[in-house]
């Protein structure tokens, strides 16, 4: 809330600070916010990131299964172990335990990395198309995430079109 509302008086000030002359001549087109949730880009990158998400959790889910699995198996049949089969075992469970836990935060670590990577190159192709778009039609300045009054200088479905049109793919 607080940066929509620097955003705004970012905005205002830039627009205040155009002169009055200046202001008469120049173009000004909005893009709305609801775009990157609607561009295929965007969409495509958080069925990748979803997709990876589901394959680390089911193979962890499936380490820690084969964890719980085996620590039952010792508690049922601890009583019956030798001390150094009971020593070796403990330490094992231990350290896959510990290795599990390891391998839980590193995938959390490499998914919201991996997240922000596909993020950055859908954003980043998006902010080409509106730059594209902007200029064919003539605009000094288009701005997002901005009140607009007027619809008429909203291009936001000018610039969906173009990258629905483009699909996914990184390289179109």
């Amino acid at each position: 809330m607080m940066q929509k509302l620097i955003r705004a008086l970012g905005l205002a000030a830039v627009l205040v600070a155009v002169s009055a002359t200046a202001q008469a001549d120049m173009k000004i087109a909005a893009v709305r916010n609801d775009l990157l949730q609607n561009s295929a880009q965007i969409k495509a990158a958080q069925a990748q990131i979803q997709s990876e998400v589901d394959k680390r959790r089911a193979a962890l889910e499936a380490e820690g299964k084969l964890l719980a699995d085996d620590v039952q198996k010792y508690q049922r049949d601890g009583a019956t172990m030798s001390v150094d089969q009971r020593d070796k075992t403990e330490k094992d469970l231990n350290t896959r335990k510990a290795q599990l836990d390891y391998d839980q935060h590193k995938a959390q670590d490499e998914l919201q990395a991996r997240s922000q990577e596909l993020q950055g190159a859908a954003i980043n192709k998006i902010r080409d198309v509106i730059f594209q778009v902007g200029k064919e039609k003539g605009y000094d300045l288009v701005v997002s995430d901005a009140f607009i009054i007027n619809p008429a200088v909203d291009i936001t479905d000018d610039v969906l079109k173009r990258l629905n049109a483009q699909g996914a793919a990184p390289g179109k």
